[in-house]
């Protein structure tokens, strides 16, 4: 299939459903007694939808989906696309004031809801412009149940052949790390382009086994709302996660060849697997530590002798093959996105057998720039720009990117859109630089540096992610602008000693920049989390509300 001739996402679908057998599985959520729908299953689902939805908006009317990751999801966001409107995912786990946001400024004609628990998030902040509510389960209000759309006769099998690349597919909202989320329209061109860049860097892994995806992140995040539409290129064969906490033993079923991530994900993987290669003695912990170093020696091209090389055999079979069974034992990649993914965890995880690929991106771009290759890993960067965009640096460092898949724009936000959008370059807010082959490297974010007194640039993310290696620090936040030395806040458990951060510090300390060291610190029980705020819904940092939290706490250390 030739992604760059195709004309919409919904083009994508029909012409693979032209390619596969329809009783391939296809999507699976792996809450039990779910079933397994296969192609021609998912097919009759949209073509049923697509009729109904058609029904009650007109074009591009935006249509909002408020679920967590299911089969349904998928059928939904394609036959909205398909009856002529505008997908609009939404995060489940957003504040009351961002729903409100949300549907005040894109003003949904038709809401998908998947449950009670999420129809009570949105119900208060639901107007006039709402045309009809459809739910996945049964809600009390009066809504339309999705089976009885699906239970339903059509006599027209609508397929829509007048979308252009050029036109909005969806509205996906930033979550928001500083002030109310932006609506980021995203074109069917933009990601098609995108999925273009993918699946070449996908050719070479979907070559030696068929695809098989488990899906975590969720669906309204533009990463993963994108591997939608690349798993359907492959024709993979899709598991839907479900939840977190039992995302590993999820893997037992799956058994996935990739999947894809953010960096806290594996973060909490390197610690947890780090923590348990501790607790070993003897040979073990030597073939451990030997699993390790010759890893990261053939990451780095480095030449084993003969001795290396018949140690590494045994590190492969003892050690990798073992650690590879506890994530179902057929993962060929994880990919890192979303965010900066700290060197030392790229390394450890690709030493330790779990190939990790760190891309970069952002919803702008809807939303990969970048990524590692399978055939040469730099875990210190991001990997070389997709073929399908530019990438340049400007004068201050700033990270710009031009390409069918740079946004249309922000929803009905033309002032913002013209300051990130010039001559036809994403400015991107994140600062970098490119080494002698084309890989890039992000060195920090524009607007989360710290400007010291000195006038020095310093990263917190960078000293945050050093301080977050180490297992008795959960989280960190680093704070300092305008000040003349740097203080962090460290999230830990309650029975950890004040003394024992102390050591750490001043071990970590010693590795830091004179102007990097953290020289005083508060000690916090209570997790940065989504629900209190701290987090956005990808789990980043919300620098300026952890600030208001803590602000006097804070100045209190200078």
């Amino acid at each position: 299939m030739d992604v760059s001739k195709l004309n919409s996402l919904v083009e994508l679908y029909f012409k693979k459903i032209e390619e596969v057998n329809g009783k391939q599985p296809f999507l699976r959520w792996l809450k039990p007694e779910k079933p397994t729908y296969n192609w021609e299953d998912i097919t009759q689902r949209i073509f049923k939808l697509t009729t109904k939805i058609k029904s009650l908006i007109n074009e591009r009317d935006r249509c909002l989906i408020l679920s967590e990751n299911r089969p349904y999801w998928l059928m939904t966001d394609i036959a909205i696309m398909n009856a002529g409107g505008i997908s609009v995912p939404i995060f489940t786990t957003y504040s009351a004031n961002d729903y409100e946001y949300i549907l005040n400024d894109c003003k949904p004609s038709l809401i998908f809801v998947s449950n009670q628990d999420q129809f009570n998030k949105i119900k208060k902040f639901i107007n006039k412009d709402v045309k009809k509510i459809i739910s996945f389960e049964k809600i009390d209000t009066d809504s339309l149940l999705i089976e009885e759309i699906l239970d339903k006769e059509i006599n027209e099998k609508i397929i829509n052949k007048n979308l252009k690349r050029n036109m909005p597919a969806c509205i996906i909202y930033t979550s928001g790390t500083s002030g109310n989320p932006k609506g980021v329209v995203l074109s069917h061109g933009g990601i098609l382009s995108n999925c273009e860049g993918a699946v070449e860097l996908l050719e070479t892994l979907t070559k030696k086994k068929d695809p098989v995806f488990l899906t975590w992140l969720p669906l309204s995040h533009s990463y993963e709302h994108t591997v939608q539409f690349i798993q359907i290129i492959v024709g993979a064969k899709v598991f839907y996660a479900e939840s977190l906490e039992k995302l590993i033993s999820n893997m037992q079923v799956a058994k996935p060849t990739i999947m894809t991530a953010v960096p806290r994900f594996y973060q909490n993987l390197y610690t947890k697997i780090n923590m348990n290669f501790e607790k070993q003695t003897g040979l073990k912990k030597k073939l451990i530590h030997k699993t390790l170093e010759l890893g990261i020696k053939k990451l780095k091209k480095d030449k084993l002798n003969f001795i290396e090389k018949s140690i590494n055999f045994l590190c492969e079979k003892l050690v990798r093959k073992k650690v590879q069974k506890q994530f179902g034992g057929n993962l060929q990649t994880f990919v890192s996105g979303g965010g900066a993914l700290d060197q030392k965890i790229g390394e450890f995880l690709n030493a330790i057998g779990l190939p990790t690929l760190q891309g970069y991106g952002l919803t702008e771009a809807s939303p990969v720039v970048s990524c590692n290759l399978p055939d040469m890993v730099k875990v210190e960067t991001v990997g070389p720009a997709f073929r399908t965009n530019k990438v340049k640096i400007a004068e201050d460092g700033e990270i710009l990117v031009k390409g069918e898949n740079v946004m249309l724009g922000y929803w009905n936000k033309k002032e913002e859109t013209d300051k990130v959008i010039k001559d036809g370059w994403l400015h991107t807010g994140d600062i970098g630089e490119l080494d002698q082959n084309n890989y890039l490297k992000i060195t920090d974010r524009k607007k989360d540096i710290i400007v010291n007194l000195g006038g020095d640039n310093i990263s917190p993310s960078k000293i945050e992610n050093i301080l977050c290696l180490n297992e008795s620090i959960k989280q960190s936040f680093v704070y300092g602008d305008k000040k003349n030395y740097l203080v962090a806040l460290i999230v830990v458990e309650k029975d950890t000693n004040k003394e024992k951060i102390n050591k750490i510090l001043e071990n970590i300390n010693k590795n830091l920049s004179l102007i990097e060291k953290i020289k005083k610190f508060i000690l916090i029980y209570e997790e940065f989390t989504i629900n209190n705020g701290m987090l956005t819904p990808t789990l980043k940092l919300r620098r300026k509300d952890i600030v208001k939290n803590y602000k006097q706490q804070l100045e209190n250390l200078y």
